[in-house]
């Protein structure tokens, strides 16, 4: 059985994590595709890393949510990053451990990770 601290600890985590996932007065988006398809590719632990990953550096300017089909199965799981005033850029073949980095040099430092991006894969 918990403790009353335990479970406090517990509820204060998962309300932190709901935060991330509000979708605000964020400037930017980070949108997951969960449809059957992108959950079946992997897309849910991708979404978690991601909301960690913003958790971990206190991104406050950064909502991470989710999506149904963006329509490109066959590059799954899917991020799109949207920064105010930028084109939006969309990211296939996700995984997590990719995730740091495009939340370091993306969401902190402002430049896309090009090679994760879906141009590099059409070429």
């Amino acid at each position: 059985m918990k403790s009353l601290a335990e479970l406090q600890a517990i509820r204060d985590k998962a309300k932190q994590n709901m935060q991330i996932r509000e979708e605000s007065d964020a400037v930017k988006r980070v949108v997951v595709g969960m449809a059957t398809c992108g959950i079946a590719a992997g897309a849910r632990p991708v979404l978690n890393a991601f909301v960690d990953e913003v958790a971990k550096r206190h991104l406050t300017d950064v909502a991470v949510t989710q999506t149904g089909c963006i329509g490109i199965c066959q590059y799954e799981p899917v991020v799109e990053v949207m920064i105010s005033g930028q084109e939006k850029v969309t990211y296939v073949k996700m995984t997590p451990e990719k995730v740091a980095r495009v939340v370091n040099d993306h969401l902190v430092n402002g430049n896309p990770v090009v090679e994760y991006t879906i141009g590099a894969y059409q070429k």
